[in-house]
């Protein structure tokens, strides 16, 4: 029995995102999702760098690495993870400034005022609003994950 409720609570859930996938897409004139990835892109990984419906730009949760691995300085992983942005952002004709809600995922929020201080130098005098998550341990022991939506200005 328990193992059936875990399968109609799946199916809820998956009926659910199906839903709003769908609503999404009306709203957006019945436009299909479009998969926006970077070029030369190797990785397998999957999912999309980013995913554009309609004017509205979903990126997926973006590492600051180099060559595979976290920058010695925070700053640096900063900056990386916020540039990285910038380039899927640009595959889909959109800059920092389309960007209208983005979510950080950080190991500790000890970091928090760092990642700040090179998070403002990305936005003029109107960031988007955004979410600073303690998340404990991330992919390949990064210290920022960072995704967002972007919406065509």
């Amino acid at each position: 029995m328990q193992n059936l409720r875990m399968v109609f609570v799946g199916g809820l859930i998956g009926a659910g995102a199906v839903a709003i996938v769908t609503a999404l897409s009306a709203a957006q004139g019945g436009v299909s999702p479009q998969a926006i990835n970077l070029p030369g892109r190797t990785t397998t990984a999957l999912f999309s760098d980013a995913v554009l419906v309609g004017d509205t730009l979903y990126l997926s949760g973006r590492l600051g690495l180099e060559g595979g691995e976290v920058p010695a300085t925070p700053e640096q992983e900063v900056h990386n993870v916020l540039d990285d942005m910038q380039r899927v952002l640009s595959e889909a004709n959109m800059t920092m400034d389309d960007l209208v809600q983005v979510q950080v995922f950080c190991s500790d929020v000890a970091f928090y005022g760092i990642f700040n201080e090179v998070y403002l130098t990305y936005f003029g005098n109107s960031p988007p609003a955004r979410a600073f998550i303690g998340s404990g341990n991330l992919l390949i022991d990064a210290r920022f994950e960072v995704m967002g939506v972007a919406v065509r200005n």
